[in-house]
């Protein structure tokens, strides 16, 4: 899941893979964590996050 969840993230956000490289640093995070953390980095704003929720949810 954690594959598919990244191919969001890029294809659709837009996010970097060193961002999400580096969000993945801060520990094996779960789908649902990591969006948690590029918003704490800043990385996501509000509506990018709420997107990704509403993406996940669709799984």
């Amino acid at each position: 899941m954690i594959e598919k969840l990244i191919k969001f993230l890029r294809s659709d956000l837009g996010i970097s893979p060193e961002a999400i490289v580096l969000a993945q640093k801060v520990e094996n995070p779960e789908p649902n964590i990591l969006p948690i953390i590029l918003w704490q980095y800043g990385i996501l704003n509000r509506e990018q996050l709420d997107r990704v929720f509403d993406w996940l949810e669709r799984l």
